[in-house]
């Protein structure tokens, strides 16, 4: 993760659909963006906007053919984005969150495209609804062969400014609810002798931010669950990996209220300084094909691995320096 930004960087669904809970300062962020104006109307971002179209393309390649997939957190940002692409590429897709109304939007649209697509109202921090979820999505296709752990929140708060509650909710969330979700999905993966998990953790894991407590050791966990995981069931064919975001435009990101115009100059100027690989966001259509690559079987032989896919934002910062006066 960058080190310029108090930005959440995962692009999840906000489980709790608070909007507080979002790493970077929504108020300052709104406040940033307005300021650039409405100039941002005429930036241009037709690279970014055709990787896009490309994923999208791409993705109907029908390589997961029938597959069951299950994702967490899918009702917005990356796990929208992949819901959509797994179920273009031929996927049964079920998947879950909070939010029903946007959960049955996502069911919509997916429909109306052609795909297959189950949502199933459920809270990761929950046991029973988890195992229910996990139960409900093997009954109905037939097993999971792909399991996609997306569902997460944040708090941008500074350690002492935290409140118990509220890190007992990020930590249930991001690191428990991942525990639970491989919990309940492994069994149907083990009963049929093979499996993918692909699990979201974050570039946050390894490098913080002032107000990342919870955030980045929920996600420094997710990744010790992820190597456990892979040693644990890589003999029985099941692989299981972690995937590291960067700073992604989504929902999670992007504060409710900010103009199309003033959010793209937003982006525009965020991009070169703060992510010295790519300088832009990422989209929530790449990360998805990210994951979807992940999950096919292009990787055989990867487990336990934790790939980071944020535009270069971890590889190193550019060398700036002092004005000699």
């Amino acid at each position: 993760m960058d080190t310029n930004t108090n930005t959440n960087t995962n692009g999840n669904t906000n489980t709790n659909g608070n909007a507080k809970t979002g790493f970077l300062e929504r108020r300052s962020l709104l406040s940033g963006a307005v300021a650039l104006g409405v100039a941002g109307s005429a930036l241009g971002t037709g690279a970014h906007t055709a990787s896009a179209a490309q994923a999208g393309s791409r993705a109907k390649e029908g390589r997961f053919q029938g597959k069951s997939v299950l994702i967490t957190g899918g009702t917005s940002g990356i796990g929208r984005a992949t819901a959509h692409a797994f179920a273009a590429a031929g996927a049964h897709v079920s998947f879950c969150g909070r939010r029903a109304e946007l959960g049955r939007q996502v069911e919509r649209e997916i429909r109306d495209a052609g795909g297959e697509a189950t949502y199933i109202q459920a809270d990761v921090r929950v046991a029973d609804q988890i195992r229910s979820f996990a139960d409900r999505v093997a009954s109905r296709y037939g097993g999971i062969d792909v399991a996609f752990n997306n569902a997460g929140i944040g708090n941008g708060r500074l350690p002492h400014e935290l409140s118990v509650e509220e890190w007992d909710d990020v930590q249930a969330t991001n690191a428990r609810g991942v525990f639970l979700a491989i919990k309940y999905e492994v069994p149907y993966m083990l009963k049929a002798g093979h499996g993918i998990i692909v699990c979201t953790s974050s570039s946050a894991a390894g490098q913080a931010r002032p107000t990342s407590a919870a955030y980045t050791a929920s996600k420094r966990a997710v990744q010790g669950i992820v190597k456990a995981a892979a040693l644990a069931y890589g003999p029985r064919g099941i692989r299981v990996n972690a995937l590291l975001p960067g700073t992604t435009d989504t929902p999670f990101v992007r504060p409710p209220g900010i103009p199309d115009d003033a959010w793209a100059a937003y982006k525009k100027a965020f991009g070169p300084l703060n992510i010295d690989g790519l300088e832009r966001m990422a989209e929530a259509e790449e990360i998805a094909r990210a994951v979807l690559g992940l999950a096919s079987d292009d990787f055989p032989y990867m487990t336990g691995a934790s790939v980071a896919v944020d535009g270069g934002s971890t590889a190193g910062r550019k060398m700036v320096q002092p004005s000699r006066g």
